[in-house]
C-alpha cells in the first residue's frame, strides 16, 4: 500500500519551476513534520526542507531564497515551490514525513525525478 503518493516532477530548463506535492494517505493518521529529501547520482540523500509549521521550517542553504515548502493539514499534504532551478538541482526527490508521538514513524515516498537541463 502506497503510504505518500507524490507528484509534480520533471524536466524543466535552467531557471524555470516546478511544483512537488505529496499527499499521505488517510492509513498513516496524523503527521508531525513532513519534508523534502534529495539524492543525485552518486550523492547521498540530503535534506532539502521540512515544514512543522508555518513558523517552523528548516531549508539547506543550497535552496534557501529559491525553494519554499508549504503544508495543507486539512489534505495532509506537503509542497515544494521550487524556483530558479539549476542544473544542480537535479536529483530523485523523496518525501518524508513523521508521525508524532506516542506512535512516532517515519514514512518515505517512492520519489519523483526533477532534472534541470537545457
Amino acid at each position: 500500500q502506497v503510504q505518500l503518493v507524490e507528484s509534480g516532477g520533471g524536466l524543466v530548463q535552467p531557471g524555470g519551476s516546478l511544483r512537488l506535492s505529496c499527499a499521505a494517505a488517510a492509513s498513516i493518521g496524523s503527521v508531525d513534520t513532513m519534508g523534502w529529501y534529495r539524492q543525485a547520482p552518486g550523492r547521498q540523500r540530503e535534506l532539502v526542507a521540512a515544514i512543522l509549521d508555518l513558523d517552523n521550517t528548516n531549508y539547506a542553504d543550497s535552496v534557501k531564497g529559491r525553494f519554499t515548502i508549504s503544508r495543507d493539514n486539512a489534505k495532509n499534504t506537503v509542497y515544494l515551490q521550487m524556483n530558479s532551478l539549476k542544473p544542480e538541482d537535479t536529483a530523485v526527490y523523496y518525501c518524508h514525513v513523521w508521525t508524532p508521538w506516542p506512535r512516532r514513524r517515519e514514512y518515505w515516498g517512492q520519489g519523483t525525478q526533477v532534472t534541470v537541463s537545457a
